[in-house]
């Protein structure tokens, strides 16, 4: 099978494509990829590093405003489309899968006018402004969370997939995840993080808290700063703490993810939708500090959907300090009832084998335009 993956901007959008792609080559003898992003977009750095044949085109995202910029996206738009359509016929795929972002419009689109299926997935409660453009022109429309097919009226074909990054999380080793933070085997481990970038809000949180944890109760708390807040953080926790105890570990950042999820017992974390996918797949249960600085603020809508199935507990940056940090995290981990049920209603929102799902979906595209 000839695949085009594309999906850009953050890894939200770039991770789950990557993973398709990996269970293609699990499933397929030699599978053939092409992954088409944007010049500038983080996908130009993670996608080459991932083996993966990467080419790209110029394109930006629409302005929410009034602005001369967004008749040159238009411009860019076409162009892109022009760029697309070249690339696609000289590799002749099979199937394409758009993964959200902006650079996933012009390439999807040419597919669509190309006459080669396509498929695009949304990750996120509330679907995107690219996706939802796209979903007038895609075959299929893959969704992360249930009962969301209806953000995608007009009788298309529409189906639940879950998040296929969860796939790839699942085989991670817990016992490297202890050995890379230097923290016992079957610890408790509360992991504290603000995405990929860091988060001052809930850094500043961290600090503020951390004279009122550990205490010798056994339990050691992560907190990684992102790389830009590490040293303020540092400096600020040293100004509260004298040192650094034995029970707290600080990073600027974490390379293996996966393994250090696979050991956590509970994260406190932002809501974005692939992070979210991970730790539902480990069954991990969660306090989601939502940003308020994202679109139609679609993660405060994906937190509530994990809130409503018992996964996690919701704390709005807007309420966040150092005490309501500390009392959410304490009531589900010093509670061993609470932190059981939680982790059994996380581990069921993430039971699908969501990259296989996503997988049939294409190889049925693709059989069903060879007839």
């Amino acid at each position: 099978m000839r695949i085009v993956l594309s999906g850009g901007g953050t890894g939200g959008h770039i991770y789950p494509a990557v993973a398709v792609a990996r269970q293609l080559q699990a499933e397929e003898k030699d599978p053939a990829f092409l992954y088409i992003g944007g010049k500038r977009g983080l996908e130009s750095k993670l996608v080459p590093n991932e083996n993966l044949p990467f080419q790209s085109i110029d394109i930006t995202g629409f302005r929410r405003k009034l602005s001369m910029d967004n008749v040159k996206t238009v411009l860019r738009f076409l162009k892109g489309v022009k760029a697309s359509k070249k690339m696609l016929r000289e590799f002749k795929p099979d199937v394409v899968i758009g993964t959200g972002g902006y650079v996933c419009g012009p390439v999807v689109y040419a597919a669509s006018k190309l006459g080669i299926p396509t498929l695009i997935h949304e990750q996120n409660a509330i679907p995107g402004l690219t996706n939802r453009f796209l979903s007038r022109y895609a075959d299929t429309v893959a969704v992360s969370f249930e009962g969301t097919e209806s953000a995608f009226p007009g009788g298309k074909h529409v189906i639940y997939t879950g998040n296929p990054r969860a796939t790839t999380v699942t085989a991670a080793s817990p016992q490297r995840g202890f050995a890379s933070l230097g923290i016992p085997e079957g610890s408790t481990v509360v992991l504290m993080v603000g995405g990929s970038g860091g988060a001052r809000a809930i850094n500043q949180a961290m600090i503020e808290m951390a004279p009122f944890v550990g205490k010798g109760n056994g339990v050691h708390y992560v907190y990684v700063t992102g790389e830009a807040y590490f040293e303020e953080t540092r400096k600020a926790l040293r100004e509260k703490l004298g040192s650094e105890p034995s029970w707290l570990h600080l990073l600027p950042y974490v390379h293996n993810m996966p393994e250090v999820l696979a050991c956590t017992s509970l994260i406190v974390n932002r809501a974005g939708a692939s992070f979210l996918a991970e730790i539902t797949a480990l069954g991990i249960p969660s306090v989601l500090i939502p940003s308020p600085n994202v679109t139609n603020n679609h993660q405060e809508a994906n937190a509530r959907q994990l809130e409503r199935e018992g996964a996690a507990v919701v704390l709005l940056e807007k309420d966040l300090n150092g005490q309501s940090l500390m009392e959410a995290v304490q009531k589900i981990i010093g509670a061993e009832s609470v932190r059981r049920q939680m982790s059994e209603a996380s581990r069921r929102l993430g039971k699908r084998d969501s990259a296989a799902l996503v997988v049939s979906e294409l190889r049925r595209l693709a059989a069903k335009r060879k007839q």
